[in-house]
Parts: structure tokens; sequence; C-alpha cells
């Protein structure tokens, strides 16, 4: 579904198990946290998940930005 969704608008796909991603054909990828909790971690104080939770949106955006021609993992 990944692939039909990419023939108009480009995706990232946000997890926590990258070859997961990479197996159902997800052409960019950012990696996330942990499996409970994707996109933040509670142990963190409410400003330094809200500063987290930023980079790894910014990382999807910039990832949607960048031209690929192959499975690309977006760490930074």
């Amino acid at each position: 579904m990944v692939k039909e969704i990419e023939r108009e608008l480009p995706v990232v796909h946000m997890c926590t198990i990258v070859p997961i991603s990479q197996t159902v054909g997800a052409n960019r990828i950012v990696p996330t946290i942990a499996i409970p909790h994707p996109l933040g971690d509670p142990s963190r104080t409410p400003d330094e998940e809200k500063e987290l939770r930023r980079k790894l949106v910014e990382r999807a955006l910039k990832a949607l930005q960048t031209d690929i021609t192959e499975q690309t993992v977006f760490t930074e």
C-alpha cells in the first residue's frame, strides 16, 4: 500500500522497528523511541518530551523534502 500512496505523494514511515518498515517497502523511514511510546518518553519532563517530539517531526519533514532513489533511514 505504501508504494501506491508514494505514486501520488511522498510518505514518511515513523516507526520503532526499522527492519519491519523496510520489509513492508517503506521508502522514507524515521526511527522513533519505543513501541509503547513511539513519539515520546514519559520519563522526561514535559519540556524535554516536547523537544524530543519536535526533533522527530522535523526529521520527518526533512525526509519528505529529500529526493531518494532507494529505501532510506533518516537518523539525523
